[in-house]
């Protein structure tokens, strides 16, 4: 009897504690944001372009790095400060390491096979793990010859028509992507798969920016009819679902049938399809080649855009700072010479390029969002609320461009990154353009070494310079972007020349070697 008492006491104990919480919970304000309206909230102030430069200004007006939106009864917090997002996403990634699901990309356009809009569960840790094995830390080292012999097809058509840059460049992430990932060789510039992977991210990066449709907010529009007044998304998502559904399935039916050949070379697939034929029973062997598909799909999606638009906004700065590029082909020329191109073994003892890359990364940062994260229970944090079933948005534009880490953040400044000829590990490293926690991008290292040979490739035998009209007019770059989760600089010209007679010979040399391998 005594201790049913005290069993009893106990919880009733509990359960005064478990009241006296939540009702401190429910008192305690939201974090600040602009006026809500009824109904709707902040569905009409959230911009259709360009979000994180709009939340990033709000965050200033509202003194808070950490701010609250609802768009129509849905909460959004946008963290905009590495303090907020190492307390929450890094101390406290049990509870904030969810996805939400994003009616428009998961369900409309078929975007359910992406591992970073997975949910936390065992197909997220099964597909993670696979990728993780084909592509974390130096098990990415097999892949370096062919990203040489790529960057090396993209120095000689920079030498052919270098006023094709940027379809070159979209040529050279598409051939390591296929290459690596599939093991199918692309040499045509209008290649099926590259063509086909540019359309379907390029519909990715409009559907997976949070707010820009209401669907989102209000899953049970979803259901609406395409043919209903007003129900031009349901059509928008249909035509995005084929293009979708075509980058998940047809390289990776080629890759299948080039193995079942014996004609195909190390890939990532090759490695994952000799994991599936652990399978125990033909179900089980199912399961695990989708597995394979759909990594190898997210990995396709998670690379293909993203070097192009590093690459490119490497060029750009170089035309900002052409100081910058002065100074890393002195490093180059000393270290590498004239008579070999710069390749991973120079790594460590390029600082200069390494500073580059890592401003590219800062300065126009390709994912200004993070993939949003999910929190399914309601949180407290600095004495504000964070309500159960919030999108946690991390401004990753407004974390690389924070002015006490990043004096002068809107300027293209490698040098910021050095101290005495050396990387300054006083300067935070902008990684976090790979994301956060436990979601941290797992093709990180393939994405930042293709970058990389990229980048000092070029500057070891190009000089990237502004255009000029035929009156000698300097053309001026605009440094515009194309607004979308994954940011792409808007056309602009540029002067690519060989920096010597012995350059262009070496780019000739390595490309033939390369042909006749």
């Amino acid at each position: 009897m005594p201790s049913l008492l005290l069993a009893t006491s106990f919880a009733l104990l509990l359960a005064g504690l478990l009241v006296r919480f939540r009702r401190r919970s429910a008192r305690l304000p939201l974090p600040p944001g602009p006026k809500k309206l009824p109904l709707v909230g902040n569905l009409f102030d959230i911009p259709s372009t360009f979000q994180w430069e709009t939340y990033m200004q709000w965050s200033k007006i509202y003194n808070s790095d950490i701010i609250h939106l609802d768009v129509a009864g849905s909460p959004i917090i946008v963290l905009s400060s590495m303090e907020a997002v190492n307390d929450l996403l890094e101390k406290k990634s049990s509870i904030y390491s969810d996805r939400p699901r994003a009616a428009i990309m998961m369900e409309l356009t078929g975007w359910d096979f992406l591992i970073g809009s997975f949910s936390v569960s065992p197909s997220l840790r099964s597909h993670r793990r696979l990728s993780h094995q084909g592509f974390e830390g130096t098990t990415a080292e097999p892949f370096h010859p062919r990203e040489r012999e790529a960057t090396r097809e993209l120095l000689h058509r920079f030498l052919d028509t270098p006023d094709a840059f940027m379809e070159h460049l979209h040529q050279m992430a598409g051939e390591i992507i296929m290459s690596t990932i599939y093991g199918i060789e692309v040499l045509r510039s209008d290649d099926p798969y590259i063509t086909l992977g540019r359309k379907a991210m390029h519909e990715f990066s409009v559907t997976a920016v949070p707010g820009n449709f209401l669907v989102d907010s209000i899953p049970l529009l979803k259901h609406v009819p395409a043919w209903f007044p007003g129900a031009g998304f349901k059509r928008y998502a249909e035509e995005c679902r084929i293009l979708t559904r075509a980058m998940l399935e047809t390289p990776f039916a080629e890759a299948k049938r080039r193995i079942a050949e014996g004609t195909a070379a190390h890939s990532f697939v090759a490695y994952g399809l000799r994991y599936v034929e652990e399978g125990e029973s033909s179900a089980g062997q199912a399961h695990r080649e989708k597995i394979v598909k759909g990594t190898a799909a997210s990995m396709y999606a998670g690379g293909a855009g993203t070097t192009v638009s590093a690459i490119a906004t490497f060029m750009l700065g170089i035309l900002a700072n052409p100081e910058a590029q002065k100074a890393a082909q002195r490093e180059i020329d000393a270290v590498v010479g004239s008579g070999r191109l710069p390749d991973f073994t120079d790594e460590e003892a390029l600082p200069h390029v390494a500073a580059i890359v890592m401003e590219t990364l800062r300065w126009k940062n390709v994912a200004p969002f993070a993939v949003p994260h999910f929190l399914a229970v309601e949180d407290q944090y600095r004495g504000y609320r964070i309500p159960a079933n919030s999108i946690i948005l991390p401004n990753v534009w407004a974390i690389l461009h924070d002015e006490a880490m990043y004096p002068d953040p809107y300027s293209f400044k490698p040098e910021r990154f050095l101290l005495d000829g050396k990387l300054n590990p006083a300067v935070r490293s902008p990684e976090v353009a790979f994301g956060f926690g436990r979601r941290i991008c797992p093709g990180k290292h393939l994405a930042a070494s293709s970058i990389w040979i990229a980048v000092a490739s070029i500057l070891a035998t190009f000089d990237i310079s502004k255009a000029m009209e035929e009156d000698g007019r300097i053309i001026q770059p605009t440094y515009e972007y194309i607004s979308g989760l994954i940011c792409m600089p808007a056309p602009f010209r540029c002067s690519i020349k060989p920096r010597s007679q012995q350059a262009i010979e070496l780019i000739q040399a390595g490309f033939v070697e390369d042909h006749e391998l």
